[in-house]
């Protein structure tokens, strides 16, 4: 998944999860997802029934979550941690387990930093700003 639509990335979920129900096999990249979704138990449901969650929309500015930006910037923080890109964030990461004694609260930490450089590159119409990132996860 290089450069997948909306609708392929979300495709991508439901089958991780049908996947997983029906016992299938599964890609590595598939696997990663799977485990990103087990701690994620809000989106159980919305992965169960797809035709209501295929095209909608949620709106940051009505307090809502895109359950699929999150679980898709999970799969991009996992890369970013295994490949050590933008360098430093490994340890970045290392660090905010120890001082928070849960990974999955660390992970959460390295989204919303991800989440805040993508918004900024995307309204200044400028690349992401890996120094800048770095910046805010060792915050």
């Amino acid at each position: 998944m290089f450069n997948p639509s909306r609708d392929e990335s979300r495709q991508f979920f439901f089958d991780v999860w049908q996947k997983q129900r029906d016992k299938t096999l599964m890609t590595p990249l598939e696997s990663v997802a799977w485990e990103i979704i087990s701690h994620h138990p809000e989106y159980h449901a919305l992965l169960s029934g797809p035709e209501g969650s295929r095209e909608r929309e949620w709106f940051p500015e009505q307090g809502e979550t895109n359950p699929f930006l999150h679980l898709g910037l999970h799969l991009a923080i996992e890369e970013q941690i295994s490949i050590d890109q933008p360098q430093g964030i490994r340890a970045a990461f290392e660090s905010r387990c120890i001082q928070l004694k849960d990974e999955h609260a660390a992970r959460h930490h390295l989204l919303e930093c991800l989440a805040e450089v993508l918004w900024q590159s995307q309204r200044n119409g400028t690349p992401l700003d890996g120094a800048l990132y770095l910046e805010c996860l060792k915050k």
